[in-house]
């Protein structure tokens, strides 16, 4: 009875932790704004331009500015000339590419 007990209580704390993990936070467009003007993240004109830059002629679809773990990530969604959904994630803070794929 008290190992079930254990074993359930870690296996609650893995959940809880696994799921904490996996969130992000959206950021809204007054928190981007005060971050863009303490110099936290990169202007996003800066970051699209990046973006577009790997897919000539992609059309924009969407961005959001997420927070995981204390990382601010702009999450970038692009149409390409071929019709191709990509999904695109920079760190707003350095410009550094994380993720390119297909969006599922």
């Amino acid at each position: 009875m008290i190992v079930n007990v254990r074993v359930g209580r870690v296996v609650v704390l893995m959940l809880c932790t696994f799921c904490s993990l996996a969130l992000a936070r959206d950021l809204g467009q007054n928190e981007a704004l005060r971050l863009r003007e303490q110099g936290i993240i990169l202007p996003l004109e800066q970051l699209l331009q990046s973006a577009l830059q790997r897919h000539p002629g992609a059309k924009l679809l969407e961005v959001e500015l997420e927070e995981h773990d204390d990382i601010y990530i702009y999450e970038v969604e692009l149409l390409t000339l071929s019709g191709v959904v990509r999904e695109i994630k920079l760190n707003a803070s350095n410009g550094e590419l994380l993720k390119d794929k297909v969006d599922d």
